[in-house]
């Protein structure tokens, strides 16, 4: 891998982490064009560079997240005269439904690990069904979603549930975003809530990702010559990431998600007749 092919990458890891066209569909195409082969340090490079766009997201949402972790230790002073999830404050119930939400694919992604690195190997057809999952996805939940929820209603079980949708994305090619905004919205949640919580959900999954793939690329033999194109690509997911997830939040407040739907379902199609012929 060159400096170049890291900066793209990266910055195609910014643009779409966010925007719920599948990310890693999108590096897996990138990576496939751009002639990088697969192997252990470009399966870890397209994990690592994720922390890029967790710092965007900790930008974006600092103050947010303040508030939350106040509310969650605030919140078990409260615990023995609670009688009900719905009783704790609204910040102290949306930062337990983060916790939940966490829980599903953080096990399935540990127990699955070494299945998800082997899909990596043919990265146009895992790129190709992923993004038609995510185009069905979203077309499912504008569809069916009422629309009518914001956060401060919601449950633990709405929380486990969109959890439960984010072991989608544990697969490669899968949305995150995508698959999260989905459960989100189908849960009766209004698009940018929906979003929100998609986007605060995604930092602890990314974070252990991240983390655990740092430790395990400290034992592969050929790093140090690969730390520059992971600071290149790191760095660019960062800034660009930033910039895609403002854009995403004001686009999701006046748009619907049928155009992204549409998208996601072309490119699947030209991904999967690349994949045939090429």
């Amino acid at each position: 891998m060159t400096l170049l092919q890291a900066l793209l990458l990266g910055i195609i890891q910014g643009l779409t982490e966010f925007i719920p066209v599948s990310s890693t569909a999108h590096l897996l195409i990138g990576q496939k064009l751009l002639g990088v082969a697969s192997n252990n340090l470009v399966f870890a490079f397209i994990v690592i560079i994720q922390l890029g766009t967790v710092v965007s997201l900790l930008v974006l949402f600092w103050n947010d997240l303040l508030t939350l972790v106040k509310a969650f230790f605030a919140s078990f002073r409260d615990l023995q005269g609670l009688k009900d999830f719905k009783d704790l404050s609204s910040d102290a119930r949306l930062a337990w439904g983060l916790i939940i939400a966490t829980i599903p694919a953080a096990l399935i992604g540990f127990l699955l690990r070494g299945t998800v690195e082997n899909l990596f190997q043919q990265p146009l057809l895992q790129a190709s069904i992923r993004l038609f999952i995510a185009a069905g996805m979203l077309a499912w939940a504008e569809w069916l979603g009422k629309r009518t929820r914001q956060l401060d209603s919601l449950g633990w079980l709405d929380a486990l549930i969109i959890g439960i949708f984010q072991i989608i994305a544990v697969f490669p090619g899968a949305s995150r975003s995508g698959s999260t905004l989905a459960g989100g919205m189908l849960r009766g949640f209004d698009r940018p809530s929906a979003a929100r919580f998609s986007f605060l959900m995604s930092i602890p999954i990314l974070v252990g990702a991240g983390t655990y793939q740092i430790i395990d690329i400290s034992l592969l033999p050929g790093l140090p010559e690969f730390l520059p194109m992971l600071a290149v690509g790191f760095i660019a997911a960062a800034i660009i990431g930033w910039v895609a997830v403002r854009w995403m939040l004001n686009y999701l407040s006046n748009h619907s998600l049928k155009g992204i739907s549409i998208y996601c379902a072309i490119i699947a199609t030209i991904v999967l007749i690349l994949h045939l012929v090429w």
